[in-house]
């Protein structure tokens, strides 16, 4: 059983798709690609796909995870371009590798935001930066099913920086006021601070309110480097090992067949 794992965007107004929309939409792409999937055991089999920490829905990204298990071997490159092709425009499949190491939720250690706030100038939003980063904590409260929580947001934040906006790259927010672009860098802790929780927080201690929503798009995650301070790739692992590994016996015989490389 191969398996492959691919890294996926939510762009432009399909940042509000559900994850349960995007389930089902990419079930659909694997039928129409005619991917040989494997299917778990029971009485309601399914195809074997893995989610990995998945983007809250109104959120866009471009860093989103998963994995299947196929029981053909197929080229990753070649199957991700066939899935593609059958995903809607904005729900697009931008890379594919041979899963080769363990591990890949344990890869996914921290996200990079950006948080797009209009209505709000940049002197501002960078008072209300450097308070929140002047704080030892900053506690926020959060409805769960299990109540009201409190937590504190600031210990999560490893990056905050504020920055004027240039535009908006995916079209659906034009640039004809006021906006600030934040950039943020966040751990995976428990309990999981999000990007509205770290607005929550912003806003206690320098009152920030911008007057619409925030416009939130995950730009990266993985493994946090602590010497680097950077957000690296999680399926580089998998790439380096795949380059590492010896030729199949397939690939031996083909190479060392009678005639082979020449014309």
């Amino acid at each position: 059983m191969q398996r492959i794992r691919l890294r996926y965007t939510k762009r432009g107004r399909l940042r509000f798709t559900s994850h349960r929309d995007f389930q089902r939409a990419f079930e659909r792409a694997l039928r129409r690609a005619e991917v040989p999937m494997a299917y778990s055991a029971g009485f309601t089999p399914h195809p074997k796909v893995s989610y990995a920490n998945a983007a809250p829905t109104g959120t866009g990204s471009e860093a989103e995870y998963l994995e299947i298990a196929l029981t053909e071997t197929r080229d990753p490159e070649t199957l991700r371009g066939l899935l593609d092709e059958s995903m809607p425009s904005g729900l697009d499949i931008v890379d594919a590798v041979e899963v080769r190491t363990s591990g890949l939720a344990d890869r996914l250690t921290a996200s990079v935001w950006e948080l797009r706030l209009d209505g709000v100038d940049i002197e501002e939003a960078q008072k209300a930066v450097d308070a929140f980063l002047a704080a030892e904590t900053v506690e926020v409260q959060r409805k769960t099913k299990n109540g009201l929580r409190t937590f504190d947001t600031r210990g999560a934040v490893v990056e905050l920086t504020a920055a004027p906006a240039q535009g908006d790259p995916q079209g659906d927010r034009p640039l004809d006021s006021a906006c600030a672009i934040l950039r943020l860098v966040v751990r995976h802790v428990t309990p999981a601070v999000r990007p509205d929780d770290v607005l929550s927080g912003l806003r206690a201690v320098a009152d920030l309110a911008p007057p619409v929503p925030a416009a939130v798009t995950r730009l990266a995650q993985g493994l946090f480097d602590e010497e680097s301070g950077t957000v690296t790739d999680p399926l580089a692992p998998d790439r380096e090992a795949v380059k590492a590994a010896p030729p199949t016996a397939a690939a031996t015989a083909s190479a060392t067949a009678p005639g082979a490389g020449t014309a």
